[in-house]
C-alpha cells in the first residue's frame, strides 16, 4: 500500500489542507477509484472506507488484487472543518456558496481536439489516448482557489480509472445509487449486492457533478467521433447513497464494504469467486422520473410515510401544521413511485422539498439534481 498526500492551495498563510489517497494493488493493470464524503456532512461512506482500507490491505498482502484500487477516505477536508455552533455543514463552500459536488471541470472538447489526429480503428488504443490526454489536460489546469484545487486533485486522482465509486448519503433514506443508462448493465450487480432500493439513471443531470465529469467525457467523445472512430466507454461512475446521515454504525458499514468487495470480485478486480447476486429490489428508473415533493407552506413537518415505501399517485406524504392557526396542510405526491429519501428537518419552510420519489416515467428535464 502506498499513501500519498496531495497539498491543496491554501487561501491564507497557515491554513494549508491536503487530500490523502491510499493505493493498493498493481499499477498499470487497470484502476478502480473510490472516494468518500465529498459532501463532508455525509459520514457513512467514511466509515465504509475505513473498513475497505483493512480489506484491501489484506487482499493486497495475499496477492489477490488484479487491478489497482485507489481509495480516498476523506474527499473534502475543506468542508469537513465547517462546523458552525456545533452543527456540521460541509455541503457548500462557505466563501463561494458553491456545492462541493458541482462544477467539476469539463475537458471533453479539449481532449477531443488533442486526440483527433491520432485516433484509429483500434478501440483499445483510442481508450489509452483519451486517458492520457485527459490526465495531461487536468495536469495543465492551474487552480486559483482552494475549492478549485480540491476539485482538480480529486479529478486527477480518478482520471485514468475505469471505475469510479463516489460514496455519499442522503438526509433520511434507503440505500440508492445514481449512474448512467450506458453504465447500468455493469452497475446492476453492485445494486444487487448493496440492496439498493432506487437506481436512478441519467446521462447528464446538469450539475457537472464528480461522477458525471468522467462518464460525460466518454459520452461526448463517443458522440463526436461516432461516424469515424470506435470510442468505448472507458470509464463508468456510480454515486452510492449509503442511506441517511444518521446511519453510521459498524453493522451497516461492514455490510456495505463487503458488498463493494463482492462487486469488485464480480467485476474481476479481485482474484476470487464472487457470491451469488441477490435479487434486484427495485428496477432502474430515470432520474428525470424523480418527483421532488414540496410543501407550499411552512410549519411543523410530520411525515406519514417512510423511506422505502411505494406510494400510488395522490397518497399522503406528510402534513405541515401551523401551531398558531392550527391549520393542517396535507402534502400529496402526484406520481407513483418509491419514497427513497426525505428531509431531516422537521420545521418546513414554504417551497421546501420534503421528499423524493423514484417514478418509472421521465417527465422532468434540464437540471435534475438537488441544490
Amino acid at each position: 500500500m502506498k499513501r500519498q498526500r496531495h497539498e491543496l492551495l491554501a487561501p491564507l498563510p497557515g491554513t494549508a489542507r491536503a487530500v490523502e489517497s491510499f493505493h493498493y494493488g498493481p499499477e498499470g493493470a487497470g484502476k478502480v477509484y473510490i472516494q468518500a464524503s465529498l459532501h463532508a456532512d455525509e459520514i457513512p461512506g467514511m466509515l465504509v472506507a475505513w473498513y475497505l482500507k483493512q480489506r484491501l490491505a489484506e487482499l493486497e498482502q495475499a496477492g489477490r488484487l488484479r487491478l489497482q484500487v485507489v481509495l480516498v477516505p476523506v474527499a473534502n477536508p475543506v468542508g469537513l472543518e465547517q462546523v458552525l455552533m456545533d452543527t456540521p455543514l460541509g455541503r457548500y463552500e462557505l466563501e463561494s456558496g458553491e456545492n462541493f459536488n458541482r462544477r467539476f471541470v469539463d475537458l471533453s472538447q479539449q481532449v477531443g481536439d488533442d486526440i483527433e489526429a491520432a485516433l484509429s480503428q483500434d478501440p483499445e488504443r483510442n481508450t489509452a489516448l483519451i486517458r492520457e490526454a485527459l490526465s495531461r489536460a487536468l495536469a495543465a489546469q492551474v487552480p486559483t482557489t482552494q475549492l478549485q484545487s480540491q476539485r482538480l486533485t480529486l479529478q486527477r486522482l480518478a482520471a485514468d480509472a475505469e471505475m469510479v465509486l463516489d460514496l455519499h448519503c442522503d438526509f433520511e433514506a434507503v440505500e440508492h445509487l445514481y449512474t448512467t443508462p450506458d453504465a447500468w448493465p455493469k452497475v446492476e450487480p453492485l445494486a444487487r449486492y448493496l440492496g439498493s432500493q432506487a437506481n436512478l439513471l441519467a446521462t447528464d443531470s446538469g450539475g457537472q457533478s464528480f461522477d458525471e465529469c468522467f462518464s460525460l467525457v466518454w459520452h461526448k467523445l463517443g458522440l463526436r467521433f461516432a461516424e469515424r472512430y470506435p470510442i468505448p466507454m472507458g470509464s463508468f461512475s456510480v454515486t452510492i447513497e449509503l442511506r441517511g446521515q444518521g446511519d453510521v454504525n459498524h453493522a451497516l458499514a461492514s455490510r456495505d464494504a463487503q458488498a463493494i468487495i463482492s462487486y469488485l470480485e464480480q467485476y474481476g478486480a479481485i482474484d476470487s469467486t464472487p457470491p451469488d447476486q441477490p435479487e434486484l429490489l427495485y428496477p432502474a428508473t430515470p432520474l428525470a422520473g424523480v418527483e421532488p415533493v414540496s410543501t407550499p407552506v411552512g410549519g411543523i413537518l410530520v411525515f406519514c410515510c417512510m423511506p422505502g415505501e411505494y406510494l400510488e399517485a395522490g397518497q399522503l406524504v406528510a402534513e405541515v401544521i401551523d401551531p398558531l392557526t392550527d391549520q393542517v396542510t396535507p402534502i400529496h405526491n402526484q406520481k407513483p413511485g418509491l419514497v427513497y429519501a426525505r428531509s431531516l428537518r422537521r420545521m418546513a419552510t414554504a417551497g421546501m422539498v420534503v421528499a423524493r420519489i423514484a417514478g418509472a416515467e421521465a417527465y422532468r428535464s434540464g437540471y435534475l439534481l438537488s441544490p
